[in-house]
């Protein structure tokens, strides 16, 4: 993959390695029809959301069951071949490229409930479920799944890539609320790690570790993950505010009087545009919060009034309460559509997206500065944020045919991952690092903790097929 000198570190580094002959045919005599070297089954499987380009994968297993993941990377690791897990390809950061090579292992296919507890409010399904199928299963237990990454993910691929989203300020993120993993390691074995318990103190704490790995570990075959009550009540409410200012202030202020808020997302007046036009809204072009309380009715109208006020004294107007589904999923269409809508208003464009989290207390400092910047930028951007937990993401829109709009979208990165980074935050809250933020995750961790990760990965992966390319170079 050629690119301009100025872009050699924002492309990733394609060294392709041979598919012998002998494995395509050891894999088709073995999945038959369920492995594929189509060259439209293989584009499908060699490209996610993210900007970058990568040559597909040489083959593509559909997987039914554990024992076909497994087979598969058996026969995948005799020939040091490369294994890349796919589930819906709703990834960010280029998770998906085969960058060195390799077969692409779909589990979209392994997609069933396997098991509910509502007594114990935990669930286990395989990996292709995705988080709207999960929680259409488990609605009649008056129970729900609340990560809430905006796309309908897969729980598979939500595990690998730790998401969180909307309800992550009430509810945490994967991290939080996987329990347990089934996994096929790199040499062909399939592993448990923890159980349905809430708690353990037994052996090193793999679940975690596997958890944000990215593939890179091993391909997860089996979640289990907690469950909760669904709420008593639920309001929504969305706000105007006359400035980004104003609304992420209110939202300071909401986190730190500890009111139990359970989403409040911000849109910038260009996504909320931009939004107006996808989806034929009418919602005032300002800054806006969209918000959600989940509790007893009582609790929920204690904490909205209090909001209320608290955005109130920071200028905010025009609120529009909805309790009801119908008005709530009309309210929250505006998120949810919020990228997509950024991406048909320039016709051909793709976004960078970055996704910086920091304290609190920090997040006006950040954001603010890196408004300025992306305004003089003079590049079209859309601004959506889980500000409830110091999380947000600008899209800034690119020609993928212009070099020099890419060189700017990248040094704007650049810069609000310095200035997270040195507000003490992350350069990912949740989209994971990939192939976009391999040179951030150094300088945020430091050298010698990178070092330690490659380690684990050496150890756990000796031949290095397991989606490699990602995280970090070996």
């Amino acid at each position: 993959m050629n690119a301009p000198a100025a872009l050699s570190h924002l492309v990733p580094e394609i060294h392709q390695r041979e598919v012998p002959a002998a494995l395509i045919d050891a894999l088709k005599a073995r999945f038959g029809t369920n492995c594929s070297t189509a060259m439209a089954v293989r584009e499908t499987h060699g490209r996610d959301e993210s900007s970058f380009q990568a040559p597909p994968p040489a083959a593509v297993v559909f997987a039914e069951s554990t024992q076909d993941v497994a087979d598969a990377v058996q026969l995948a690791s005799q020939y040091s071949v490369p294994v890349i897990p796919f589930g819906v390809g709703s990834s960010l950061e280029g998770h998906l490229l085969a960058v060195q090579g390799g077969i692409s292992v779909d589990v979209s296919r392994m997609n069933k409930v396997l098991s509910i507890n509502a007594e114990d409010l935990t669930v286990t399904v395989q990996p292709g479920v995705t988080r709207k199928q999960l929680n259409e299963e488990v609605k009649s237990t008056g129970l729900f799944f609340p990560i809430d990454p905006g796309a309908d993910a897969t729980i598979g691929g939500m595990s690998a890539t730790r998401a969180s989203g909307t309800n992550a300020v009430r509810y945490g993120t994967m991290r939080e609320n996987v329990l347990s993993l089934e996994v096929v390691t790199a040499s062909g074995e399939v592993i448990r790690t923890g159980s349905r318990a809430k708690k353990s103190a037994a052996g090193y704490d793999l679940t975690r570790l596997l958890v944000g790995s990215e593939g890179t570990l091993g391909v997860i075959t089996e979640v289990t993950v907690r469950l909760y009550p669904l709420p008593e009540a639920i309001s929504a409410a969305i706000c105007s505010f006359p400035s980004i200012e104003a609304a992420v202030r209110t939202t300071i202020q909401i986190i730190q009087l500890g009111v139990p808020i359970a989403r409040v997302e911000l849109i910038d007046h260009n996504t909320v545009r931009m939004v107006n036009a996808h989806s034929k809204l009418g919602l005032r072009e300002e800054p806006m919060l969209l918000m959600e309380f989940h509790g007893s009715p009582s609790g929920v109208k204690e904490q909205a009034e209090l909001v209320q006020e608290i955005a109130t004294d920071h200028g905010g107007n025009a609120f529009e309460w909805a309790t009801t589904p119908e008005e709530r999923t009309r309210l929250w269409t505006a998120r949810h559509n919020a990228y997509f809508a950024a991406i048909q208003s320039k016709p051909g464009c793709r976004a960078i997206s970055t996704d910086t989290c920091v304290p609190i207390s920090r997040l006006a400092d950040c954001l603010l500065d890196s408004v300025k910047e992306a305004d003089a930028s003079g590049l079209p951007y859309f601004l959506v944020g889980h500000v409830g937990d110091g999380n947000f993401h600008f899209g800034y829109l690119i020609d993928p045919d212009k070099p020099e709009e890419r060189q700017i979208a990248e040094q704007l990165n650049h810069q609000l991952v310095a200035r997270a980074l040195s507000l003490e935050g992350t350069c990912t809250g949740e989209h994971g690092v990939g192939l976009h933020k391999m040179e951030f995750l150094v300088t945020e961790t430091g050298a010698g903790a990178v070092d330690m990760m490659r380690t684990i990965k050496r150890a756990l992966d000796p031949k290095n097929i397991m989606n490699p390319g990602k995280i970090f170079s070996l």
